[in-house]
């Protein structure tokens, strides 16, 4: 009997957060056990309403009110122990560049910097055309996949702005998909059956 897999979802403040609770929904149907993490930001992107009852959302707030004196727990290292894998979808232009200089000054930017790097890291770019195309951009990219993070690639698209470019947050298909095949690498082929 197979253990059920664990999948730590982290949202930053790109409007692909509001992709969120349809991400969820498709991570339950292959019974992952699935919690969130969030930056302030991405707090005005997600109506928690529409997320599955029961579904842990955790953030700096709940991170601080944990841990009061010495032996209380460290959330974000709690939480590199809990996962199998860390998907950040969306990671906007901001959360990019915090990761690529190794600042560490949220709950998410934590979980980050502590990740267990025998364990998969995935994250998915969302931001503007414009964003995307700065010359910083690339480059951050690159080292965060030089350190043995999967890139799920943004997407062209009409973005919320009215522009039509690449820098949409790549289709919740594909990062289900991807999440999956990242959680069962013998078996690139076929979404593979998590259930117990």
């Amino acid at each position: 009997m197979s253990r059920i897999k664990k999948v730590l979802i982290g949202c930053t403040g790109s409007v692909a957060t509001i992709k969120l609770p349809q991400l969820v929904e498709k991570l339950w149907q292959y019974n992952l056990d699935v919690r969130i993490v969030v930056t302030e930001r991405a707090k005005h992107f997600l109506k928690e309403s529409e997320l599955p009852p029961g579904i842990q959302i955790l953030s700096d707030t709940v991170e601080w009110a944990a841990w009061q004196d010495r032996g209380d727990p460290v959330l974000h290292i709690d939480l590199v122990k809990w996962a199998d894998l860390f998907l950040i979808a969306p990671l906007d232009a901001n959360t990019l560049g915090k990761l690529a200089s190794g600042i560490c000054d949220n709950i998410l930017t934590c979980v980050a910097r502590a990740w267990d790097s025998s364990k998969p890291l995935l994250f998915c770019p969302a931001m503007n055309t414009r964003m995307w195309e700065h010359p910083v951009t690339a480059p951050q990219v690159s080292l965060l996949k030089s350190w043995g993070y999967k890139e799920v690639t943004c997407i062209t698209k009409t973005l919320m702005c009215g522009d039509t470019g690449i820098g949409a947050m790549a289709e919740v298909d594909t990062i289900v998909q991807t999440t999956l095949r990242a959680l069962n690498p013998w078996d690139p082929y076929s979404p593979p059956d998590l259930h117990p």
